[in-house]
């Protein structure tokens, strides 16, 4: 979804020639891969989302403001109160791990600068606490870019009714929206790591294995629309914003565009093959329209899957690339929130590429040992309790994910992280977070939660109930941000 698209509606006939041509690329995709040299070794990336808030802490639809001020490593997002920092892929080993630290760092405060020049400031979190039903039914909260309105359009007309979030936690909430407003809430951080097609399967499958314990240990979207939810509300939130499906197509199994999947894979290939066969196009928007070339340089540039493969929203997702002089494969994990700080990203970026390395590793892996639908199970159990969940683990059985992470996970990904030759010292810093985390139980959403609390408890029981939470969450995201500012790990905040 990161290409313009040139209209915001489509004829039944583009949709027909679209779905031909689909099945067109997934047959070349497929020669490709089996045909052609791709390019070897691995590498390291991601893309932040970040939210914009003005001096009352609400959401401040400035983008093009902000973005005006910016280079093109920023780009927009699909709300008008979001930016997108693209950080350039490098190498882990060595001193990788703080160089991207580094390189967060300063784009952050690149932005920071740019956004206080356009009157507003950002903020790093999974979920901006202080985000209104009434800004979300506002037409002004979307970019207006052609790929937002076309894409919010399809999902209506494909679902054919309201959007429908309704979730419980310590709170509930069930409220309908007339478009896809809410998923412009769910700012996140994304993963990549370049692997050759032959390591594809098994770096996807330890993803999905190890999905779980990082959710729950990154987790920092516990506040939706001023309520108290899951820990990771955004997994939630996102899922039911983009669905295209009405109830009675859930009760009949239809399979929803944010997907967690549902077997375990042995080629890159099987997960577009899903795509192409699972779901109808939303955005089927022609080569010509969109002026790409059939082929980039000797590879296809496979117009038509990649824009398919972008609207759905896997929560590990396959990415192809025609690259320059060979093509090249990439892992996408697309669950961890954004925030909050650079060091706390990193601590699980570092989590996560240890994690990877070690599975892959592994005579009898992971994923011969847990069953696919408890790997999900796991995951749900995540988002839901954070790092308070228990999940099911080969060998184990039940336990803390805190736990589990402390006396096994952490030291597994730190043996992973020295395979990939990562410095002692970065591998020290970055899994020493992993672990305190673990030990004292505070991550974002932990830290939110309390801090909100604690700032309720302190004021007037005789207040509005609405007025207090709201002045109560205006008083967190201030305290959010001050301590983000620091630039010092969340288990170390101050409430």
């Amino acid at each position: 979804m990161g290409d313009a698209v040139s209209t915001d509606t489509f004829t039944p006939n583009e949709r027909s020639t679209y779905r031909e041509r689909l099945y067109e690329d997934l047959e070349r995709f497929d020669r490709h891969l089996r045909t052609q040299p791709f390019q070897e070794g691995s590498s390291i990336g991601l893309e932040l989302e970040l939210n914009l808030v003005d001096e009352q802490m609400a959401p401040a639809l400035q983008n093009a403001d902000v973005l005006a001020r910016l280079g093109d490593e920023f780009q927009t997002e699909i709300g008008a109160f979001n930016i997108e920092i693209n950080h350039p892929p490098l190498q882990v080993s060595g001193d990788g791990l703080l160089t991207l630290e580094q390189g967060i760092t300063a784009r952050l405060a690149e932005a920071d600068g740019a956004a206080r020049a356009a009157g507003c400031r950002i903020a790093m979190i999974g979920t901006l606490p202080t985000m209104t039903e009434q800004v979300l039914e506002d037409p002004s909260w979307m970019t207006p870019e052609n790929r937002y309105k076309a894409l919010s359009r399809a999902v209506i007309a494909s679902r054919g009714e309201l959007i429908r979030i309704e979730l419980s936690g310590r709170e509930s909430l069930h409220h309908q929206f007339a478009d896809i407003a809410p998923e412009a809430t769910c700012t996140s951080v994304q993963l990549h790591l370049q692997v050759p097609p032959t390591s594809f399967a098994d770096s996807w499958n330890a993803s999905q294995a190890i999905a779980a314990a990082q959710v729950a240990m990154g987790a920092n979207s516990p506040l939706f629309l001023g309520r108290k939810l899951w820990h990771e509300s955004r997994i939630p939130v996102f899922r039911q914003s983009i669905d295209t499906r009405t109830p009675d197509l859930v009760a009949q199994g239809v399979r929803p565009r944010v997907w967690f999947g549902e077997r375990w894979i042995t080629s890159v290939f099987d997960l577009f093959e899903e795509n192409v066969r699972y779901f109808s196009p939303l955005l089927p928007e022609s080569q010509e329209a969109a002026g790409t070339a059939e082929m980039h340089g000797e590879n296809p540039s496979l117009h038509y899957l990649n824009l398919h493969n972008g609207t759905v929203w896997r929560w590990t997702r396959p990415i192809y690339d025609p690259g320059t002089v060979h093509a090249h494969l990439r892992v996408e994990s697309r669950l961890l929130p954004a925030g909050p700080t650079p060091v706390d990203i990193v601590a699980d970026a570092a989590f996560y590429y240890g994690m990877v390395k070690y599975l892959t590793e592994e005579t009898r892996p992971v994923w011969s040992r847990l069953q696919f639908h408890e790997a999900h199970e796991n995951f749900v159990e995540a988002a839901r309790n954070g790092i308070h969940a228990r999940i099911t683990w080969p060998t184990i059985g039940r336990i803390g994910v805190a736990e589990l992470v402390h006396r096994h996970l952490a030291p597994q990904a730190r043996e992973g992280l020295a395979m990939l030759s990562v410095d002692d010292e970065l591998i020290e810093t970055y899994m020493g977070i992993i672990e305190a985390r673990a030990r004292t139980g505070i991550n974002g959403a932990t830290w939110q939660l309390r801090t909100l609390s604690r700032i309720e408890g302190g004021r007037s029981r005789t207040e509005n109930p609405t007025a207090l939470r709201r002045h109560a969450l205006k008083e967190l995201m201030q305290r959010y941000l001050a301590n983000q500012a620091t630039g010092e790990p969340v288990h170390t905040w101050r409430d």
